[in-house]
C-alpha cells in the first residue's frame, strides 16, 4: 500500500509541477519563474494541509520531491518550446489528473493523522485545489475553482468517494483508485462537455 500511495504522489508532484511549467511558458517566465510556479503548483495544496494538521510538511521531510519537481521544470523547457502552441485543453487535463490524485491522497492521509471524515475531505480538497489557485493568482489568472467550470466539486466527490468505498470495507488500494478514476472522470467530462455550474449574477438597474 505505501508504495503505491508513494508512486501515485510522485506522479501527482510531476503533472502539478508540468501544469505550473506549461502556465509559465504560456506567459513567458525566465526559467526561475518557471522552476516557482512548478513548485507552487505541486506542493502548494499539499503544504496548506500539513500546516493545518500540524504535521511535518511532506517535502520538507522528503526532498525528493523538491528534485522531481526541478526536473519536471527543466525538462519542460528543454523539450517544450513553444508552450503556446500546446492546446489549452492539454494543460487542463493535466490538471485534472493532479486534481484527482491529490484531493484522494490529501483525505486519505487526513484520515490517517486522525481527522474526522468532514475535516478530511476539505483537507484532500484544499491539497487538490490550492497548488493551482497559486498558480493562477501568481498569473494573474481568474482561479479555476472560483469559476464557472466544475473543479472544486470534482476534489471533494474524490475524497467523498474514497471515505464511502472504504467504509464499505474495500481495500485502500481499491477505494484509492476508484476514488481517483471517480474524480477524474467528473473533471474530464466538465472539461470535455464543458459542463459548469450556474454563475451568481447581480444585474444592477439602470439609473
Amino acid at each position: 500500500m505505501f508504495e503505491l500511495l508513494r508512486w501515485l504522489d510522485l506522479f501527482g508532484v510531476i503533472v502539478f509541477a508540468l501544469s505550473g511549467a506549461l502556465m509559465a511558458g504560456r506567459y513567458k517566465l525566465d526559467p526561475f519563474g518557471v522552476v516557482v510556479l512548478s513548485a507552487v503548483t505541486a506542493v502548494g495544496g499539499g503544504t496548506i494541509r500539513d500546516v493545518i494538521l500540524d504535521t511535518t510538511v511532506f517535502w520538507v521531510a522528503d526532498p525528493i520531491y523538491l528534485f522531481v519537481i526541478l526536473m519536471t521544470a527543466i525538462l519542460t523547457i528543454l523539450i517544450i518550446r513553444r508552450p503556446k502552441r500546446i492546446p489549452k485543453r492539454f494543460l487542463l487535463i493535466a490538471d485534472a489528473f493532479g486534481l484527482a490524485l491529490f484531493a484522494v491522497l490529501g483525505t486519505q492521509k487526513s484520515l490517517d493523522l486522525g481527522a474526522p471524515i468532514p475535516v478530511a475531505i476539505v483537507m484532500g480538497t484544499i491539497t487538490g485545489v490550492a497548488g493551482g489557485m497559486i498558480r493562477d493568482v501568481l498569473c494573474n489568472v481568474i482561479p479555476m475553482i472560483l469559476r464557472q467550470e466544475i473543479y472544486a466539486l470534482a476534489a471533494m466527490l474524490g475524497g467523498c468517494l474514497f471515505v464511502v468505498f472504504h467504509t464499505f470495507g474495500l481495500s485502500e488500494n481499491v477505494s484509492t483508485i476508484c476514488a481517483i478514476v471517480g474524480a477524474l472522470k467528473l473533471r474530464l467530462a466538465a472539461i470535455y462537455w464543458q459542463v459548469s455550474l450556474p454563475a451568481f449574477h447581480i444585474s444592477e438597474k439602470e439609473q
